[in-house]
């Protein structure tokens, strides 16, 4: 059993939850978190990059003079890439460089996430994150209360607009909802700020799994 305290805005521990590493996988699998992670990584990358080749240029595909008896060297088309104007010779091509992965994959992937964060005490919990209106003094002050210098994941029940707004101009600070969460973003900050609601959803979801 892992022993978690809860903290309100202020900073002070209020509560604490033990939690059973069962409900989050058991252990860390590594080797599914690292698969997990590069799907991460190659969904995001952007296969745009394309060249023209010679069929995609614009020209007549006629010889530009006969193959004998000029002197010259024989010459295609102005399309060919020994001319300048013509194709690219490798050219490059728009790529999908996306992964899939299954769903209870993902799941356990980002349980493992979760549960290697827990082990290496990086992991905190707030009773709850409420703004009347946005205001990014406001939650750096809390940031600043529960000892969070580093890039953090700050997930909640439910996306609220006031909170992402507070949050959204603090460098290495990225705000989401507990049902978006992934093993790519989880690995990709030093720590994550639960807010007691997400992280009791998250176990929950855990153990409805396991039945």
């Amino acid at each position: 059993m892992i022993k978690l305290a809860v903290y309100n805005k202020a900073g002070k521990e209020i509560d604490a939850l033990k939690v059973n590493e069962a409900t989050l996988g058991g252990r860390v699998r590594y080797a599914l978190l690292k698969q997990a992670i590069v799907r991460h990584q190659a969904n995001k990358r952007v296969g745009t990059a394309a060249t023209k080749n010679r069929s995609l240029v614009e020209g007549s595909t006629r010889k530009l003079f006969r193959q004998k008896g000029t002197g010259n060297a024989r010459v295609g088309n102005v399309r060919t890439a020994k001319r300048v104007g013509g194709g690219v010779t490798f050219a490059k091509i728009a790529r999908d460089f996306s992964q899939r992965m299954p769903k209870k994959q993902r799941k356990l992937a980002r349980n493992s996430a979760v549960l290697a964060k827990l082990l290496n005490n990086s992991v905190v919990l707030i009773d709850e994150l409420n703004f009347e209106k946005p205001r990014t003094k406001d939650f750096v002050e809390i940031l600043e209360n529960l000892k969070i210098e580093r890039s953090c994941l700050v997930t909640t029940s439910n996306l609220d607009a006031n909170l992402y707004k507070s949050a959204r101009n603090i460098p290495r600070i990225t705000v989401m909802p507990v049902a978006e969460l992934n093993a790519g973003d989880i690995c990709n900050h030093s720590k994550i700020l639960f807010t007691k609601e997400a992280f009791l959803s998250l176990l929950n979801e855990g153990k409805t799994s396991e039945n």
